[in-house]
């Protein structure tokens, strides 16, 4: 009688459904960084690049106090 209270107690427990939950969620959340990353490295690169060749047309001119 006791093994069978305990299989039904186990059987009608949900505690570990709400890890898995997250798990799911969290794993998604993760995965929608990567792809937001992948998809704007390339942009910023020429972002990068662009700003450096405007930049690099411009003297700079040494000051002494």
């Amino acid at each position: 009688m006791k093994l069978i209270r305990l299989i039904k107690t186990f059987n009608n427990d949900e505690s570990g459904a709400v890890t898995v939950d997250w798990v799911v969620l969290t794993a998604a959340i993760v995965g929608l960084g990567i792809a937001v990353l992948a998809a704007v490295s390339g942009g910023v690169g020429n972002l990068s690049t662009d700003i450096d060749s405007a930049l690099s047309g411009f003297g700079t001119t040494a000051y002494s106090f």
